[in-house]
């Protein structure tokens, strides 16, 4: 199994969801760890492959957490927030832009554990 490792506040923001929300992500992420992939997991447009999104809606909010399964060390949770806008279903550029910034930082992080 591999572990899951948070970056920056992506544990914070996920343990602040609903408990139906943080169990839905939570058995998305445990199959990501066993090797596999959640029905509701999709890939994250722009991301290539490896760079999951799990979207979950509880009584008419929608939050979505953000992991990859590209690197060596482990599951890397990138980013756990709260959909606030209510026209379209586009991920808003500043969210993307983070995860772009995360997934770098998780790189990095992957490449300091293997000692490269």
């Amino acid at each position: 199994m591999k572990p899951l490792i948070f970056v920056a506040d992506a544990r914070r923001n996920l343990l602040e969801f609903p408990q139906a929300v943080r169990q839905h992500v939570g058995f998305a992420l445990y199959q990501a760890q066993m090797g596999g992939k959640h029905i509701d997991a999709k890939p994250l447009k722009g991301f290539g492959s490896g760079v999951l999104e799990v979207v979950s809606d509880h009584r008419g909010d929608t939050y979505r957490a953000v992991y990859t399964v590209r690197l060596s060390r482990g599951v890397y949770v990138l980013h756990a927030f709260q959909k606030k806008s209510k026209r379209g279903i586009a991920t808003p550029k500043d969210v993307i832009e983070l995860i772009h910034a995360r997934l770098q930082r998780a790189i990095e992080l992957d490449r300091e554990e293997d000692g490269s």
